[in-house]
């Protein structure tokens, strides 16, 4: 027997974004202001039944690549995501590659969508980058300003790595620029609205390569009163798991990963180093000799360019101190952070320990 909908059952402010009204779907579809306007979206809105599908599907991917497809509907300046499915795509630890089999999935998805008076549209996809931060590379540019050829579309990242490690989700919206267009200097940046993140070595040469023909979107969460239901459920049933689980077992490749790349980043920091420094010494050696050359005029002449030469070995050298410098703070900082993590975790499993079994870990 079901109960009928009452103000007491329902909080009709917070379950609104649910509510798909077709009509206004189809006058802002003609209106279009998206398209005189690039950065004309702002915001993402999640909601937590497409965020948990998300997440999990991130992980379960392992350190392949995977790709699924979000529906929702435009809300003003907001695309508001209400689901989330997954592709039967073919993923790489680089890449995924969406073959016809995905679009007759997708196709016949949104049919029985249709069926089952569910009429949001395709708002957008979604892909994950296991371990290595949240940004587009060219591939997911080019990808997603096909996209938005169709409409308006949003390309989420999720990193499933870093949000266990973090213990929140690591997630990122972003759309792209027409073709052509030059973005505002203060929306470009190398990090994509990243924060500064750190990425592999093997990913340091595309991070920020593309990062002027795309934009970053805030990423904001709703939740509806049967979506408060579902999640107090799900935890019922799964808070004995939540609570054992260890973060540094669970995540222990990419804390791995992350302590090798480290050692990576410090070796060419070093050789860096031992490079600026040969060539400052030699610079040195060719400026001295060309200030002792000559006698009376000419060795004036000679003296001059010896101080050329010490003036270059001085900002040669001070520009290589203060790249060697930037590069060996940053690895300092990330080292910090991985240390941090892992006596979270330690921490973690010895208060857990205490509490449950009465020990030590």
């Amino acid at each position: 027997m079901e109960l009928p909908l009452t103000d007491k059952l329902v909080d009709r402010q917070r379950d609104a974004l649910f509510n798909y009204t077709a009509a206004s779907q189809t006058e802002i579809s003609a209106q279009r202001p998206w398209v005189q306007d690039p950065a004309y979206f702002k915001t993402v809105r999640v909601s937590p039944t497409a965020l948990v599908k998300m997440v999990m599907h991130a992980r379960s991917g392992g350190a392949l690549e995977v790709m699924g497809i979000m529906q929702g509907y435009v809300d003003g300046t907001a695309l508001v995501v209400t689901d989330a499915f997954r592709l039967p795509v073919e993923g790489t630890e680089t890449r995924v590659n969406a073959q016809s089999d995905a679009d007759e999935y997708l196709v016949e998805y949104l049919s029985l969508c249709r069926d089952e008076s569910r009429q949001e549209n395709v708002i957008g996809w979604y892909h994950s980058h296991p371990g290595y931060g949240c940004w587009l590379s060219g591939i997911d540019v080019a990808t997603q300003q096909l996209q938005q050829l169709q409409g308006p579309m949003v390309a989420v990242v999720i990193d499933p790595d870093r949000t266990i490690s973090a213990n929140k989700v690591e997630i990122g919206a972003f759309r792209t620029y027409p073709e052509g267009y030059t973005a505002p200097p203060s929306t470009t940046t190398t990090s994509s609205g990243g924060g500064g993140q750190s990425v592999p070595l093997t990913k340091a040469e595309d991070f920020g390569a593309h990062a002027s023909k795309y934009y970053p979107l805030q990423v904001e969460h709703y939740k509806s009163t049967l979506d408060g239901k579902l999640l107090e459920l799900l935890w019922n049933k799964y808070w004995v798991q939540t609570l054992a689980q260890n973060p540094l077992l669970t995540n222990r490749d990419y804390a791995s990963s992350q302590m090798g790349d480290v050692a990576l980043r410090v070796r060419e920091a070093a050789v860096a180093v031992a490079r600026a420094g040969k060539g400052a010494a030699a610079m040195a050696a060719y400026g001295g000799g060309g200030g002792g050359a000559g006698d009376g005029g000419v060795g004036g002449g000679g003296g001059g360019g010896g101080l050329v030469g010490r003036g270059a070995v001085d900002r040669s050298g001070a520009a290589g101190g203060k790249g060697g410098d930037a590069a060996v703070e940053k690895i300092v900082q990330d080292v910090g952070q991985i240390a941090a993590k892992e006596r979270a975790g330690l921490v973690a499993a010895e208060v857990k320990a205490r509490i449950f079994s009465g020990g030590s870990a």
